[in-house]
């Protein structure tokens, strides 16, 4: 069954994280998180979930560079962008469409745009 990959977008200026989550209403995080762990408990009883997470803001990337004779390590993220991919989600599902309707269900969860790519499939 073909994979997709669900990316929430942040905007770069924000980086928002665990810590700054505490400015918000207490009463609109706890929703929030009902609705996600909900969309994700869904995922789970429809066969649909492969792996999900957050991922820390791009200031604290390291990109690594092997591909010449010394390997290079370098503080922050290998493109500067307005808006990077803050956390994901790892589906399966039939077709884009099915993928694009659990997308809209990550949506609403969360109150933020989905992007919905399809992971590449192995060549026959």
């Amino acid at each position: 069954m073909p994979q997709y990959f669900l990316t929430v977008p942040h905007e770069s200026a924000e980086e928002p994280t665990m810590e700054s989550m505490q400015d918000i209403d207490p009463a609109e995080l706890q929703a929030m998180m009902a609705a996600v762990e909900k969309f994700n408990a869904d995922l789970g009883e429809a066969g649909a979930f492969v792996t999900a997470g957050g991922l820390q803001p791009p200031s604290t990337a390291v990109t690594v560079d092997a591909t010449g004779g010394t390997p290079r390590r370098t503080p922050g993220p290998f493109v500067e962008a307005a808006e990077y991919v803050g956390g994901f989600w790892i589906i399966q599902a039939p077709d884009e469409e099915r993928a694009l309707i659990w997308a809209e269900q990550a949506s609403a969860a969360l109150g933020s745009r989905i992007e919905v790519r399809a992971l590449q499939e192995n060549p026959e």
